[in-house]
């Protein structure tokens, strides 16, 4: 009885410690945009030097990712999760003691950075700490991530939309990232599981480099049309259709909240199927649903904002896909490097859209987006093909 007490605590503590570390990345990452403008009125700023804001935390993301995924294969796992949750630790501390524009942005650098790579870390860890369970779980914890952005975007919008807000905020982000590191300390990673001795990831199956390109591109794809539905659709609505902005905004509410929603829904369908299968299904419906919302205008934004339903399962899912695909010794710096390049699309493709949308009008230049899902959709058929034929990866297997 003592025993089983025992292993069920220590199977608790994982999904304490990630969910709990998600739910304070979701706060923490939703902090940018809600109070830019506090920033601006305290401190004077400019357009330029806000944006410089923005600017300065995707570098940071593209860094912290394409080092950080290497750390994760030269070290021990456990001791880089807690160094990058130290720095953002760190991050979250100097927003409490400083009062400069200047440190906001060394801030804004190192917190967004270790988040984006504490994100990805979290997907890599799972298949260790929740054997067996690890499609089911990843999805929970981007739930859980989902939850704690909409949550603070409404709370601290509504209530806490001042500079005393922001320090509250990061007073208690800080004893969230505590609390992680305490866990952490105390949390057993093995590093070999059972999923990653039978799941992909064998020494001896190493995909051809072709592969690594057909998987960033696919992600860069998906990133465009995912994030340009998050970025763009309001003004898409408002300057296409003539919406009030309170109409445009139930679309992007339901895309948003069918994203958060969905991957607690469709967890277990994701660890009944595995990952590869469920690519297939919710990538091919979610595909169609995103082209039809698209196509049809006005007519189609319904559509087009329960699209994110389904697609909701189809980002940490892939990143699970590549740990089955790439040998464990670097599965960690393949998914950083992918992710990095993936990125790269996405910031290219939203300075495009801008000068795109003032020269050939919203219309057209939204109609890239279905085209970039339509791009995800294809290349993921392609290289399930190529890497069922050239390696000895089975990636219809279940994530179980």
């Amino acid at each position: 009885m003592r025993e089983k007490r025992e292993e069920k605590k220590m199977k608790l503590i994982p999904i304490l410690c990630f969910g709990l570390l998600m739910a304070g990345l979701g706060s923490s990452d939703a902090l940018r945009g809600i109070f830019a403008p506090v920033f601006q009125s305290r401190y004077g700023l400019s357009e330029s030097q806000l944006s410089l804001m923005i600017t300065i935390s995707y570098i940071g993301n593209l860094l912290f990712l394409s080092v950080g995924g290497k750390l994760l294969d030269l070290f021990p796992r456990k001791r880089v999760a807690i160094g990058v949750v130290g720095i953002w630790v760190g991050a979250i501390l100097l927003n409490l003691v400083t009062d400069h524009y200047g440190c906001i942005i060394v801030s804004m650098f190192l917190a967004l950075g270790a988040s984006t790579l504490l994100n990805t870390t979290v997907n890599i860890l799972t298949p260790a700490v929740c054997a067996g369970y690890a499609g089911l779980m990843v999805n929970v914890f981007f739930f859980i991530q989902g939850i704690g952005t909409s949550g603070s975007q409404y709370i601290l919008g509504r209530y806490a939309f001042s500079y005393g807000g922001w320090k509250g905020i990061n007073g208690i982000l800080l004893g969230i990232g505590a609390a992680v590191l305490v866990l952490l300390f105390i949390l057993v990673i093995p590093e070999t599981s059972a999923e990653e001795k039978t799941e992909g990831g064998g020494e001896e199956s190493e995909p051809e480099s072709s592969v690594f390109w057909m998987f960033a591109a696919m992600m860069g794809c998906y990133f465009i049309a995912e994030h340009g539905i998050m970025n763009w659709l309001l003004s898409y609505c408002i300057n296409a259709f003539q919406m009030e902005a309170a109409q445009a905004s139930v679309s992007l509410s339901i895309f948003w909240g069918g994203m958060t929603a969905g991957r607690l829904l469709f967890a277990p369908v994701v660890q009944k199927l595995g990952a590869a299968k469920s690519l297939y299904l919710f990538g091919g419906l979610g595909t169609v649903m995103f082209c039809a919302g698209c196509l049809l205008g006005s007519s189609g934004i319904l559509v087009l904002g329960c699209s994110g339903f389904v697609i909701s399962i189809l980002y940490p899912t892939m990143v699970l896909l590549i740990q089955q695909i790439y040998p464990r010794k670097y599965a960690a710096t393949k998914t950083g490097a992918i992710i990095s390049i993936a990125t790269l699309a996405d910031i290219g493709f939203n300075l495009v859209f801008g000068v795109a949308a003032d020269r050939l009008g919203y219309r057209i230049s939204f109609l890239i987006l279905p085209v970039c899902m339509v791009g995800f959709y294809f290349l993921y058929v392609r290289l399930v093909k190529k890497v069922g034929k050239n390696t000895a990866i089975v990636v219809n297997k279940k994530t179980n």
